[in-house]
């Protein structure tokens, strides 16, 4: 059964039920209570193990009964469809090889639209900002350093930074603060917290921007009460005196939603339309001076109840906003926000990136460009698939399945979507510290200015995407390989990156596959030589053994091991492994030597080390899988496989 969307209360799109294995596995249920009960204690202490491809995550029940009567169907449903698939999916597998026909010019729906190479950003939310910058411009966290710097390094534009999100609807600047943040209401609901922010933060956005490398930003403006719009004011003013050219725009946040939150009874389309335009009046006969004398204003943010093309006559001329997640976890797990199915297929994506498609068409048509500000895996703080948590005490557990690789893998999938569909840039959001989906979370929330880092999956997208796309700007072409835009039954992607005169450049090829390498030939002729780089993991389910170049992230934002690229002769054709087994994207650039062509990154990003920083902090690492779980299951799964072979 293929996974659909249903529409979220909050907008984002839910999933419809999909196995969390593989489509074709339907045997888990008689099955389910003798695996839950040969390995219910081993589960119970190894949730979260970081050193086992499949570590399996459960709730930290109390007894064996407890685990039977409360989540039995928890268990049919997804623990045990994943430990199965370990072993049936190889029976499945087709690894045939797949040749590959690159346009040797970009397809002519793919040339209207022209990104940069720092089309992927970083989104933050407000009220955690702090605990991931810090304070003050004389305490900014070295390993924050250096994960901005890492993607710095690799692009030669600006980097993309968004500060704002719900928070930034409901606080307000201080002028005279002297410290960046205090959040005003301790009590608040945990997507929303509001914050008074203070003259700090200009100082320590312009102090990273000094020390990483030249960024551009994009900050939040409130809309929830226009008729007062003095702070909005002084926050736009502050903003274009601090920033300079570094302010890339000043954006409104999902006035789509203040119905259906209650922020105000009533509110439409209509309602916004009008007001926009009083609020860009007030800015622009501002005591300041005239605030919107270059382009600078963005907006609406609107991720759910409105469609773009209906608020093109707002008036904004820097760029339309809007953002997007594919399910949410407002409401807690449930079978459609846990289901890693459909972060594994390709099919899934276009219906995702293109949601939007009219308004995003007509607005490349008025030449105002349009950014997505924010997406990730699962809305309100995301769920296992995306687990920065890990690794974590069992309490910490929320489901049977560990799919950060799975994360990774689809959100360089959705970013090259969306730059293949007319969108103009795109940014991963990042919450406050323990939240799922997070790039990076410091040891505490109170000791980013400590080692001790964990990096979660999305960092690697970013990463990667920093060595995809070229300074001379790119056109992105989704491939459809295999026909993997419409099989559900497909297991890789495939796209063409041209540059602006649309000669090939790069191609980079998935193979979502778990269990088994996948290779790509590419045919005579097509290019020279190429030089490859992989981004990869154990299998799908791998929190922390995942590597871009054959470098992974340590604990102080910094790159571990030897840079990796494989250089291969191809003028006669050749064949390219994404390896494995499990699965993993190969960046494969054409003709590396050429004069035209652009280079792969080389060397040490780093910029700040472990000096001055001393941690109090133990990382907690779970054991892996004992010896009998693994032959307990072994021995059911091999079993109950040949059972269903001879007959």
């Amino acid at each position: 059964m293929r996974a659909g969307y249903n529409q979220a209360t909050d907008g984002s799109q839910q999933l419809t039920s999909g196995t969390a294995c593989d489509p074709r596995i339907s045997m888990a249920g008689p099955l389910a209570a003798v695996w839950g009960f040969l390995s219910y204690k081993q589960i119970s202490s190894d949730c979260g193990s970081t050193h086992q491809p499949r570590a399996l995550r459960m709730p930290d029940f109390e007894s064996f009964q407890q685990l039977t009567q409360a989540n039995m169907a928890f268990l049919v449903r997804t623990c045990f469809p994943n430990v199965l698939c370990t072993w049936y999916w190889p029976v499945l597998a087709d690894q045939t090889p797949l040749t590959i026909s690159f346009p040797a010019k970009a397809p002519p729906n793919a040339t209207s639209n022209v990104v940069l190479d720092n089309f992927l950003g970083i989104s933050f939310e407000l009220s955690s900002f702090d605990t991931l910058w810090c304070q003050s411009k004389s305490t900014m966290p070295n390993a924050m350093q250096n994960y901005l710097a890492n993607i710095r390094a690799r692009i030669k534009t600006p980097l993309r930074v968004r500060v704002g999100g719900n928070s930034m609807d409901d606080s307000v600047y201080v002028t005279n603060q002297s410290n960046m943040i205090t959040i005003t209401n301790t009590n608040a609901y945990f997507n929303d917290i509001p914050v008074n922010f203070g003259p700090v933060f200009w100082e320590v956005l312009n102090s990273m921007s000094d020390r990483v490398g030249e960024m551009q930003f994009i900050i939040g403006l409130s809309m929830q009460d226009p008729s007062e719009d003095s702070n909005l004011i002084e926050i736009a003013a502050t903003a274009e005196q601090q920033l300079g050219n570094r302010l890339d725009a000043m954006a409104m946040y999902e006035p789509d939603l203040y119905a259906n939150h209650g922020t105000r009874a009533n509110y439409t389309l209509f309602n916004y339309i009008s007001e926009i335009g009083e609020v860009l009046h007030d800015l622009t006969y501002a005591s300041a001076g005239n605030l919107l004398s270059k382009r600078i204003m963005a907006g609406p943010s609107i991720c759910c109840d409105w469609d773009l093309d209906y608020i093109l006559d707002a008036g904004l001329d820097q760029y339309y906003t809007i953002q997007h997640y594919p399910d949410n976890n407002c409401n807690g797990l449930n079978a459609q926000n846990t289901n890693i199915s459909y972060f594994l297929s390709h099919t899934n994506v276009a219906p995702f990136t293109q949601w939007n498609q009219p308004g995003v068409n007509e607005a490349m048509q008025q030449g105002v460009p349009v950014l997505v500000t924010e997406y990730n895996s699962i809305s309100c703080g995301g769920t296992n698939i995306s687990d920065t948590v890990s690794p974590s005490p069992p309490s910490r557990c929320l489901a049977a399945i560990c799919a950060q690789f799975a994360a990774a893998m689809w959100a360089v999938d959705v970013a090259l979507n969306f730059a293949s569909a007319n969108i103009s840039g795109a940014y991963i959001h990042i919450r406050k510290f323990n939240v799922s989906y997070n790039l990076f979370d410091p040891p505490t929330d109170s000791t980013s200015t400590e080692s001790g880092w964990r990096t979660g999956s999305p960092y690697y997208s970013v990463l990667m995407l920093s060595e995809t796309l070229s300074s001379k700007r790119s056109i992105v072409a989704d491939l459809n390989i295999d026909n993997s835009i419409y099989s559900p039954t497909s297991t890789v992607a495939a796209y063409g990156i041209y540059d602006n005169g649309g000669k090939t450049q790069v191609k980079v090829l998935f193979n979502y596959a778990n269990d088994h390498s996948q290779s790509f030939v590419i045919p005579t002729n097509t290019t020279f030589a190429v030089d490859i780089r992989m981004l990869i993991a154990p299998d799908v389910w791998e929190t922390t053994n995942i590597s871009w170049a054959g470098q992974t992230i340590a604990q102080n934002g910094d790159l571990e091991d030897d840079q990796t690229t494989q250089y291969i002769h191809c003028r006669d054709g050749c064949t390219i492994d994404v390896p494995g087994p499990g699965p993993g994207i190969a960046l494969v650039l054409f003709d590396p030597k050429g004069p035209d062509t652009d280079s792969f990154f080389e060397g040490n990003s780093t910029i700040a080390g472990l000096s001055g920083y001393s941690s109090g902090e133990t990382i907690m690492t779970a054991p892996p899988l004992g010896l009998w779980t693994q032959l307990s299951l072994s021995a059911i799964c091999t079993g109950v496989l040949w059972a269903f072979a001879i007959h």
